[in-house]
């Protein structure tokens, strides 16, 4: 994750509709129940973000990083999560294909 200068502008004014490095994050964080979905992280630092990866990674590895091996509430609640995410990303411009720079 490249450092960020100002703090974090929140995922719900996130460029890309969310669609970043942070975005996923948080969302992760938020099918894990580390976070509530109602945290949109704004404000937040570098080191905060960090730590919230490591949660969440944490959180992964114990279902060797597949959605297929979540527990349904989970992975019920990781879809649903993604589905919204990538509708209003959509809604918001987001195009998924992907670009020369990515």
């Amino acid at each position: 994750m490249r450092r960020q200068k100002q703090p974090y502008v929140g995922i719900d004014k996130d460029t890309d509709g969310g669609m970043t490095v942070a975005g996923r994050i948080i969302r992760d964080a938020w099918a894990f129940g580390i976070i509530p979905e109602s945290e949109t992280c704004a404000g937040w630092n570098t080191q905060r973000f960090e730590d919230l990866w490591t949660k969440t990674l944490e959180e992964w590895e114990k279902y060797g990083h597949q959605v297929n091996q979540l527990p349904d509430d989970i992975r019920e609640r990781y879809l649903r999560i993604q589905r919204e995410a990538f509708d209003n990303a959509r809604q918001a411009g987001w195009d998924a294909s992907l670009k020369d720079d990515d």
